[in-house]
């Protein structure tokens, strides 16, 4: 464990242990290491603008929240039709009713940055889709994988970034 010092003016001080207070975090420390893993995450998914080509997609997970009218069978049918056409990156979803008519869903996906990302724009921009939001968690590239022995299936761990 490593530690540093910084300096704030007495406004943005209090701004932020406000925001600590909100959040519920024990101490600025841990608020700290949360804005750091944000900005590091953000940092490792961004593509340099200068960057005509990167020989390595990044890999993340996301999740996709979206509200829809259930009674409106087109909307469902697009959503499970996406849902569908990029089976290799939903690992799952989560149907949640609202009340009588909106549904709200959440989808886990995983997978190449770039396909992901697109994926979850496509879903939270389809016709008949409100409320849609994105959240991505970049993670270290893949391991080579590993069986634990006597048989078991080969599989791979993808841990987040810090």
């Amino acid at each position: 464990m490593q530690r540093f010092t910084i300096s704030l003016d007495d406004a943005l001080a209090r701004q932020f242990d406000e925001l600590i207070a909100a959040k519920g975090y024990e101490n600025r420390s841990e608020a700290v290491r949360d804005l750091i893993r944000s900005r590091l995450g953000d940092a490792s998914l961004a593509v340099p603008a200068s960057a005509a080509f990167t020989p390595v997609d990044p890999w993340c997970v996301a999740t996709v929240s979206y509200v829809y009218d259930h009674h409106d069978q087109t909307v469902a049918r697009r959503v499970l039709d996406l849902q569908h056409e990029h089976h290799d990156l939903v690992v799952s979803s989560l149907h949640t009713h609202l009340d009588h008519e909106d549904c709200l869903e959440t989808a886990v996906l995983r997978g190449p940055l770039a396909a992901v990302q697109a994926c979850a724009e496509r879903l939270v921009a389809l016709r008949g889709v409100r409320h849609g939001a994105v959240h991505v968690v970049p993670l270290a590239a893949p391991d080579h994988g590993h069986s634990h022995g006597h048989g078991l299936a080969r599989h791979q761990h993808q841990k987040p970034l810090s």
